[in-house]
C-alpha cells in the first residue's frame, strides 16, 4: 500500500499546485488486525495512518528560489476502502512546519493548460479526487514574495490554523490566529479562502473578519499606547481591501507624555506584494476632534522602509487637544479652536518618531486663550491699549485669532506670514518654535486702532500727541516692529530693536575669517 499511498500524494500535490514535488520520506502504518479486513470486507473498517516528512514543492515557471510549498511533517488515517475509489475522503490532515509562499502576480513564464479535479498530470496518470474534512497547520507561516527578488519577502507567523472543507474548487473556511510583529499584538481572523487560483496563487480570493488586539505602539519610536482594532477585509492575496476601526485610548507622543484618545474608521487597500497601504479615507477624531486623512504607508524607490504620506484636514477642532499631544505639562499653552489642510510625511528613517515627523501647509486658530494667566493679562493689555482705552478693565479675556502657514521638521516649527488679530489690533509675524529647547522667536509688526497717546495713562497721553503722526501709517493708529521671543509659556513680547539694512541698501555680507598668519 506504501507505494500507491505515495503515487497518489505525489500526484494530487502536483496537480493541486501545478509544481514538481519532493517527498523525502513516507510512512504508511495499519493495527495488525486490519490487513484481514482489507482481504474479507474491501478495505471498508480498516483505518491507514500515513506519516510523510520533507515535503518540498516548486511551482512550475516560478523563480527557483523560493518554493511554493515546504512542509516539516504532514499526519493522516483515512479507511482503506477509499484509497481504491473516488473521491478519496480524508477527515483529519495535520500539518507541521507549513510555509506557503505566494509569488508576484504574472511572474510565472508557464502556466498549465490542465483543467479540472480529474485531469490528467504531465505523466499521463489519473489525478485523485480528494475531499479533506479538516487542516490542522498550527505554526504555519504565509510568505508574500515582492516583485523585486531583492528585497526581503513579508512573513505572517500563524500561531493557528484550521482550514475546514478543504476540497478541490471550492472556498475553504479558516479560523486563525497570527501574531503581528509591528506593532506586536495578537490577530484573530476567521473567514473564507480560496477556491486556490493554480495559475496565480496571488489572485487566490480571500474574505475575513479580524480582531486586533493590545498592539503596543511604543515600538514606533516616539509614540506610545495600545491599539485595538477590529474589521473585515475581502479581496484578493496580493490585494486585500480593508473597513475597519481602531481606537487607541492613551495615544501619545512620548516627548510630551500627555494622553489623548485616539479612534479612527477607515478604508484600506493593501497589496499584499510589497505591503503599500493606500488610506482612502480615514476619518479619525483625536480627543473630541474631528480628522479626516487620505493617502497612504508606501515603499518609495530606494528606501529602506515605509513612508506614511497622508494630507489631513481638520474643521472646527479643539486646540488645546493638538497642543496636549505635542507641549509638555498638563495645561496647553492655548486653547481655542483650529481648521488646518497640511501634509503629514514620516520617512522610514531611524529616529524617534518626533524627529522625523514633518508637516506642511495652512492653518487657522479662532477664539484663542493662553492659558497662563500672565501671558493672557499681557494680551489684554494689549487689546485695551489698543483701543484705546488703557484704563477700562471691563475689557479682559481677549480672544485671538491667528491664519498662517506652518512648516514642521526636525522639531523645528517655522511659521510663514502669520497674522493674529485680536480686539484692536492685527499682528504680522514670522518666525520659528523650536520643540526641542521649548523657546520661541517671531518678528513682525503690529498695527493698532488707536494712536499711540491714546494706549497711555497720566501725562504720557498728552506728551506724546505731537508725535503721533510718525507712528500712524496705512490708516493704522499706529505702526511698531516687535519681537516674540523667550521660553514657550511665558514669552518676552517688545519692540524689535534689532538694527534693519537702510533703505534700498541690501545687509551686509558675513565678514569672512581672516586667513591665519604665515
Amino acid at each position: 500500500m506504501e507505494p500507491l499511498v505515495r503515487e497518489r500524494l505525489v500526484t494530487f500535490l502536483s496537480s493541486r499546485f501545478d509544481g514538481d514535488v519532493v517527498l523525502e520520506d513516507l510512512e504508511v502504518a495499519m493495527p495488525l488486525r486490519d490487513p484481514l479486513r482489507i482481504l474479507l470486507n474491501k478495505g471498508r473498517g480498516a483505518r491507514v495512518t500515513v506519516r510523510a516528512s520533507g515535503i518540498l514543492l516548486r511551482q512550475r515557471g516560478a523563480r527557483e528560489t523560493y518554493p511554493l510549498l515546504q512542509l516539516r511533517g504532514l499526519t493522516f488515517d483515512f479507511d482503506a476502502s477509499r484509497v481504491f475509489g473516488a473521491p478519496a475522503v480524508i477527515d483529519l490532515v495535520r500539518v507541521e512546519g507549513l510555509e506557503l509562499a505566494i509569488p508576484p502576480k504574472g511572474e510565472r513564464t508557464f502556466t498549465s493548460t490542465l483543467q479540472g479535479p480529474l485531469r490528467p498530470d504531465a505523466d499521463g496518470l489519473k489525478v485523485p479526487q480528494v475531499i479533506i474534512g479538516r487542516v490542522v497547520a498550527d505554526g504555519a507561516t504565509l510568505v508574500v514574495l515582492p516583485k523585486d527578488p531583492a528585497k526581503a519577502p513579508l512573513r505572517f507567523d500563524l500561531e493557528k490554523l484550521t482550514l475546514y472543507s478543504a476540497g478541490a474548487g471550492v472556498a475553504m473556511r479558516y479560523v486563525t490566529t497570527l501574531r503581528n510583529a509591528k506593532p506586536p499584538g495578537i490577530v484573530d481572523c476567521r473567514g473564507t479562502f480560496g477556491p486556490y487560483d493554480v495559475a496565480e496563487p496571488g489572485e487566490t480570493p480571500l474574505t475575513g473578519d479580524y480582531s486586533f488586539r493590545q498592539a503596543d505602539l511604543a515600538v514606533f519610536k516616539g509614540i506610545a499606547g495600545l491599539l485595538d482594532s477590529s474589521g473585515r477585509f475581502s479581496g484578493k492575496l496580493n490585494e486585500i481591501i480593508v473597513d475597519g476601526e481602531a481606537t487607541v485610548p492613551d495615544f501619545r507622543l512620548s516627548a510630551a507624555g500627555n494622553t489623548v484618545p485616539l479612534t479612527a474608521a477607515f478604508h484600506a487597500v493593501v497589496d499584499g506584494t510589497n505591503g503599500n497601504t493606500r488610506l482612502d479615507p480615514v476619518q479619525a477624531r483625536l480627543g473630541e476632534s474631528p480628522i479626516s486623512c487620505r493617502g497612504g504607508v508606501v515603499r518609495y524607490p530606494g528606501e529602506f522602509g515605509k513612508t506614511v504620506d497622508l494630507d489631513c484636514a481638520a474643521k472646527n477642532a479643539g486646540l488645546d487637544e493638538f497642543l496636549r499631544l505635542a507641549v509638555k505639562g498638563s495645561a496647553p499653552p492655548m486653547t481655542g479652536r483650529v481648521d488646518f489642510d497640511v501634509k503629514i510625511v514620516v520617512p522610514p528613517e531611524k529616529l524617534p518618531y518626533d524627529e522625523k515627523l514633518q508637516l506642511a501647509g495652512p492653518f487657522k486658530l479662532r477664539d484663542a486663550l493662553f492659558t497662563n494667566p500672565t501671558v493672557q493679562a499681557r494680551l489684554d493689555d494689549v487689546s485695551r491699549r489698543a483701543q484705546g482705552e488703557p484704563s477700562n478693565m471691563a475689557i479682559r479675556a481677549a480672544t485671538s485669532s491667528f491664519e498662517g502657514r506652518m512648516t514642521l521638521k526636525q522639531r523645528m516649527l517655522t511659521i510663514h506670514n502669520l497674522v493674529f488679530r485680536i480686539e484692536g489690533a492685527q499682528v504680522r509675524l514670522a518666525g520659528r518654535y523650536n520643540l526641542r529647547s521649548d523657546t520661541v522667536d517671531f518678528r513682525g509688526q503690529v498695527r493698532t486702532e488707536a494712536r499711540l497717546s491714546r494706549m497711555m495713562k497720566g501725562w504720557k497721553r498728552v506728551v506724546l500727541v505731537p508725535v503721533d503722526p510718525f507712528f500712524a501709517k496705512d490708516g493704522a493708529g499706529a505702526q511698531f516692529d516687535i519681537a516674540v521671543t523667550g521660553p514657550a509659556s511665558s514669552p518676552r513680547f517688545g519692540l524689535d530693536r534689532r538694527k534693519k539694512p537702510a533703505a534700498g541698501k541690501p545687509a551686509a555680507a558675513p565678514r569672512r575669517p581672516k586667513p591665519p598668519a604665515r
